[in-house]
């Protein structure tokens, strides 16, 4: 996104965003469709998967801590549309497995997936394109003051800590919660 900013502007960008939504709730509605269908058979899986999650978690937590701090110019090529920004944002997400584990890990242990309907589903994705959006825009708007400042060392640093103590929190609640 932060790149996309950088060499494409607002516009292009806050479509890449939205492809980016899209695509995380195509892969909410894919985890609670599944998961609702395997949580009342398989309990033991689903632990493995929440310790699994919390794990993955707390690894590219202390990737994040440990990382080496290299400035790097963060180029973006100009998109050829909306259309392209917007299929961009949804194959990016599409192709991670990081998005689908995220939901896998934190689905089980957050919500009662065999008790969500449809009300509960849309809640959902209306709260998760709320949420996604309310995170994206201050990035896409901050992208262009962010260029200079992401090259310090120290800026680097600060970013890397702070996203490695989210995520290693985030770990931490996951493999704590009962449920």
């Amino acid at each position: 996104i932060v790149a996309r900013a950088l060499g494409s502007g607002f516009r292009e960008t806050l479509f890449m965003g939205f492809g980016l939504i899209l695509g995380d709730l195509v892969y909410l509605t894919a985890v609670i469709l599944g998961l609702a269908l395997l949580a009342e058979a398989f309990t033991g899986i689903f632990l493995a998967i929440k310790i699994g999650g919390a794990l993955y978690l707390s690894y590219i937590a202390w990737k994040l801590w440990t990382a080496g701090l290299i400035s790097q110019n963060i180029e973006a090529r100009k998109a050829t549309g909306l259309t392209s920004a917007f299929l961009s944002g949804l194959f990016v997400t599409l192709g991670n497995p990081k998005t689908m584990l995220f939901y896998v890990a934190l689905a089980p242990s957050l919500l009662p997936i065999e008790a969500i309907g449809l009300s509960d589903y849309l809640i959902l994705v209306g709260l998760t394109f709320t949420v996604l959006l309310a995170v994206l825009i201050p990035y896409i708007l901050a992208a262009a003051r962010a260029r200079a400042l992401l090259k310090t060392p120290r800026a680097l640093k600060a970013l890397n800590r702070s996203a490695a103590s989210i995520l290693g929190m985030t770990a931490a609640y996951i493999a704590l919660r009962t449920n």
